[in-house]
């Protein structure tokens, strides 16, 4: 349908038979260059934003609704990640005895980290790369809380 009422406006505007004569030199050409217009309107502005709202539109109702979900799942799951963590011992988390001296402290410290950190993780992909980032975290602070004391 789209491509026959682009052949008619075409054939309109090569045509002789115009509403308003082309010999008229440039009063003739109006009727012309307004349906030239009317198809440039129609094809780069019209068209396009009708597709992009349908896209748009399409997304919101198909897409977005799932990643919220997602997201609010990811977020509710970092919330009780992060206060079961935050209920540790810091010395359990490092894996040292109550009361143990600084040096042991931070070496403890160090092996955990280089273990557990992104860096050393990210071969083996994003939800491995997530765990650890959490893990290193968790150390970090462990680690802060003690040597800060």
């Amino acid at each position: 349908m789209r491509f026959l009422i682009y052949l008619v406006l075409i054939l309109y505007v090569i045509s002789p038979y115009d509403i308003v004569p082309d010999f008229f030199a440039g009063l003739g050409w109006i009727d012309d260059l307004i349906i030239l217009g009317v198809l440039y309107w129609y094809h780069f502005i019209y068209r396009r934003a009708k597709m992009r709202a349908r896209y748009q539109e399409a997304y919101h109702q198909e897409g977005e609704g799932t990643k919220r979900e997602y997201y609010q799942e990811e977020q509710q799951q970092k919330a009780q990640t992060d206060r079961r963590f935050s209920k540790r011992d810091p010395y359990q988390i490092l894996g040292v005895e109550k009361g143990a001296p600084l040096n042991e402290v931070k070496a403890a410290y160090r092996k955990l980290a280089i273990k557990y950190h992104p860096d050393k993780v990210n071969h083996l992909g994003d939800e491995f790369k997530v765990l650890a980032e959490k893990k290193f975290k968790e150390i970090q602070e462990a680690y802060q809380e003690l040597v800060h004391k």
